[in-house]
């Protein structure tokens, strides 16, 4: 099997630290740089249709809602690791671009609900399923049963966390 960059790192620190048990560090250095390679890899394809990986979250949340394509705020934000106030400025960015609109909640005149605009809808159709083809080009080095085995351990390790 080939040397790789964390191959390299850990060599390094096994010389320099025989006392400390790096291995761990492989495991994480490894899902760092996967990690980091593989969001370039989505940004780029988010890009390409004037998106970022940001945007597409939220065109992406309103769609898997279903219809009608509207959540309030509250919901947006629960799909999603970010700060109400950063959810507001998401909200705002594709209201301006004309993607989302604002309507009023009919159950709580006080509250919003988000709703996806035609052209936001029509967006989110080019992008998912432009997200999905890259998705697959991305994993495509693998063997499915290395796919499921590869999942199942991921899913064991985030549940923990979650």
């Amino acid at each position: 099997m080939d040397e790789d960059h964390v191959d390299r790192i850990l060599a390094q620190w096994r010389r320099e630290r025989p006392d400390l048990d790096v291995e761990p560090m492989s495991l994480l250095g490894r899902l760092a740089r996967l990690s980091t390679y593989l969001g370039r890899e989505v940004e780029k394809t988010f890009l390409e249709l004037g998106l970022s990986s940001a945007s597409f979250d939220v065109l992406a949340a309103l769609r898997r809602s279903g219809k009608p394509y509207r959540l309030s705020p509250g919901d947006l934000l629960a799909t999603t690791m970010i700060t109400s106030g950063t959810m507001t400025n998401r909200i705002d960015q594709l209201e301006k671009a004309g993607l989302v609109e604002r309507l009023s909640n009919p159950e709580d005149r006080r509250s919003v609900l988000i709703a996806l605009r035609p052209e936001g809808l029509d967006l989110v159709e080019r992008a998912v399923t432009a997200h999905v083809a890259n998705q697959h080009r991305l994993t495509a080095i693998l063997q499915p049963d290395e796919t499921t085995a590869l999942n199942a351990l991921l899913r064991k390790y985030l549940a923990a966390f979650e």
